[in-house]
């Protein structure tokens, strides 16, 4: 869309635009991610570990940067009522709970209670066949080990990878490396960046799983939302989570880097996240993961961790269920295109396709590569993902 359709769009729907570009600027701040990885948890892990696995971690945050209650107010003071389409005026609505839900998940991290049930509000909990799911997949034996495994890359190297990794996609690629992220990569919707762990190490498989996961669906969808003419592309529509992580893991799979020991990780999460509503403490679930399962001490840690996290985070159980759903869609012969439109969800596909009908929404310009060409050669993973309920 030029300049000139855009600034007539705008004026044809002043209101509508006027409240976009107000919650743009509201929320702004409210990265939960950025404010949930916690500032210590190398130390922790080591104090954690001395204590023979029994004096749970104790977590520091980041400061929060906004007034929570001010926020609250603004957001709610937004007047959808001159927001002449219904549907357009039901979506922003939603928007507005989102990220009220959202400011006061920020606003309780560290209050265990307070937080898990605003985590819950937004992630909710594994269902029953989810925890079936991940039972299912954790009684695979594990693969014979292979060279592409091996962790001898440093953060340096990842680097150098993804930078020409990033050259199959037209957009600019920013990296930063950084102690203070949980994931050994992440992408900030914010400040469209790559963010990668400083103190690891990673392998070939891992690089071209992150590369395919972070560069080839997240980024894909920060760029695809900020060139959208409605800001809510970018900053996210409400439980996004579900269909953009099952993207990126389902971009794992077709461009042949799923193996079964990253599918058993997103088993574990499941588990673990269903471990916080049976009442379990930290070193409840890591004894779950690492002495039930067997599972090594650092990743039992490190799922625990994430788990854990602000007095306890849900949000990684949405991994395996949104790769179970693009799975089918896509078995389906259902496009993604839709999905890549920027921080979207399946829930609210009718609301998308109703924007595009009204020219509030355009097309994409950034594509996944991998969807293009199934390259998994695995028969145990389709073997799996077809026969998980």
């Amino acid at each position: 869309m030029n300049t000139k359709d855009l600034v007539d769009l705008q004026r044809a729907n002043e209101s509508l635009f006027e409240i976009d570009s107000n919650l743009n600027r509201l929320v702004k701040k409210i990265e939960l991610l950025s404010y949930l990885n916690p500032l210590n948890t190398e130390k922790e892990k080591q104090r954690f570990f001395a204590s023979k696995y029994t004096e749970d971690p104790i977590l520091k945050y980041p400061k929060i940067k906004f007034h929570p209650y001010k926020l609250h107010r603004m957001l709610f003071s937004q007047r959808l009522e001159r927001i002449t389409d219904q549907k357009v005026q039901k979506l922003y609505q939603d928007i507005i709970y989102y990220y009220a839900n959202m400011a006061q998940c920020i606003q309780t991290i560290g209050e265990p209670k307070k937080f898990y049930y605003n985590s819950l509000r937004l992630y909710g909990s594994p269902t029953e066949k989810d925890v079936q799911n991940a039972q299912f997949i954790l009684h695979y034996s594990n693969e014979t080990e292979r060279a592409d495994m091996e962790k001898i890359y440093s953060p340096d190297d990842a680097k150098a990878y993804f930078d020409e990794f990033s050259k199959l996609y037209d957009f600019p690629l920013n990296i930063k490396l950084s102690t203070a992220i949980a994931a050994d990569a992440m992408v900030s919707n914010s400040t469209q960046t790559l963010l990668i762990k400083k103190n690891t190490k990673f392998s070939k498989n891992q690089l071209l799983t992150l590369a395919n996961h972070e560069i080839g669906v997240h980024l894909v969808t920060t760029y695809n939302g900020i060139e959208q003419p409605l800001k809510i592309f970018s900053n996210g529509f409400p439980r996004n989570v579900e269909t953009q992580e099952g993207l990126a893991v389902f971009s794992e799979y077709m461009s042949g880097a799923l193996t079964l020991e990253r599918l058993k990780t997103l088993a574990y999460r499941v588990l673990a996240s269903d471990s916080l509503i049976k009442g379990y403490s930290f070193s409840d679930t890591f004894d779950l993961i690492h002495g039930t399962y067997k599972l090594n001490r650092n990743d039992a840690f490190s799922i625990t961790m994430r788990v854990h996290r602000g007095g306890g985070f849900t949000k990684d159980r949405l991994y395996l269920s949104g790769l179970k759903k693009i799975y089918k869609r896509h078995h389906r012969g259902e496009g993604m295109d839709t999905l890549l439109t920027g921080k979207v969800t399946m829930d609210y596909e009718a609301d998308i396709v109703n924007l595009q009908s009204l020219g509030l929404a355009s097309p994409i310009t950034h594509r996944n590569i991998a969807f293009k060409e199934n390259k998994n050669e695995n028969g145990t993973l389709d073997f799996i993902l077809n026969h998980l309920k």
